[in-house]
């Protein structure tokens, strides 16, 4: 069999994404998820928290996972979310550079879908603090995409997001689909939300974009993988780049 290897990197102090993406590689065959870790342990707006995500401990952990010949290098994690576009485009560019492999991230992954979808109102879960929440929307209205419902946690340690059960995050998504988005984003790869994407899309009627699948969908693609076999997790893996 042809084996398919997914890099991931991963916040050192994040303990969701790492089971979440290989319960949704379990059921694609020579498909597997290999994790690199750097460290991250707050998210918070400034110097000390924003320099966690410096290219060079993410490009360290990058070329471990190169040695493991994996197909694509996905960072799982949402730092772009407030850092930009462009900070999310030069990771990617500069992973490449440095190990030949295509890379993807979780922000530019749910842009994608955003696009696909047609999606230009969406409400935004989180578990940030509200600042950190505040320039995620700031970044969104600047690409044209308007947040018209939010709510957060008002969290800053990285390991508390994993804390959030899934019952809060049911109600988050049912209070910010009460002003009828396009979609819904769960913003953060350390709070449970890709379990529960195709059961709230059955029930509120609107795409559910949550932040560590959005990033398994678009390596995926890029290793030219058929995601039939898990469309049932939600409305996402039956997308396709390119079409709606």
């Amino acid at each position: 069999m042809d084996r398919k290897l997914m890099g991931v990197l991963t916040p050192s102090s994040n303990t969701i994404l790492e089971p979440a993406t290989a319960a949704l590689v379990a059921d694609l065959p020579g498909v597997s998820a290999h994790f690199s870790r750097f460290s991250v342990t707050r998210i918070a707006l400034g110097p000390d928290a924003d320099g966690q995500f410096e290219h060079a401990p993410m490009l360290a952990a990058s070329r471990l996972l190169a040695d493991a010949r994996v197909g694509v290098i996905a960072w799982s994690g949402t730092s772009a979310a407030w850092l930009g576009i462009d900070w999310d485009e030069g990771l990617c560019a500069a992973i490449t550079a440095q190990t030949g492999t295509p890379a993807c991230t979780s922000v530019g992954a749910i842009r994608a879908l955003l696009e696909i979808g047609g999606a230009r109102r969406i409400g935004l879960v989180s578990p940030y603090t509200e600042t950190v929440q505040r320039k995620i929307v700031a970044n969104y209205a600047a690409s044209g995409i308007s947040v018209v419902a939010e709510t957060h946690t008002g969290l800053s340690e990285n390991f508390a997001f994993s804390d959030v059960t899934e019952d809060v995050v049911r109600a988050m998504c049912r209070q910010v689909a009460a002003a009828r988005p396009d979609a819904i984003v769960i913003m953060c790869t350390n709070m449970v939300g890709w379990r529960l994407m195709a059961e709230l899309e059955a029930e509120l009627g609107m795409p559910i974009l949550d932040s560590t699948a959005a990033v398994v969908w678009r390596a995926l693609a890029l290793l030219e993988i058929d995601q039939r076999a898990i469309a049932r997790r939600g409305w996402m893996f039956r997308q396709r780049i390119g079409e709606e």
